[in-house]
């Protein structure tokens, strides 16, 4: 499975770990996803990977 978001696309970013030698080597920043249940129209269940940072901003709308 892919690191994406499926609402909002947001997917890893890549930097570098540094060290305290100002060494660097590559990382990846992936996304805080969870797995979230949302109802269809037609009544029907679904699971989907959404990134905690869009659920916070879909509860900000809703309220």
């Amino acid at each position: 499975m892919s690191r994406i978001c499926q609402i909002t696309g947001k997917g890893p970013m890549v930097g570098n770990n540094v060290s305290h030698a100002n060494n660097k080597t590559k990382r990846r920043f992936l996304p805080n996803l969870r797995t979230v249940r949302i109802s269809l129209e037609d009544g029907t269940t679904r699971k989907i990977r959404v990134a905690a940072s869009t659920l916070r901003t879909l509860r900000k709308q809703n309220s």
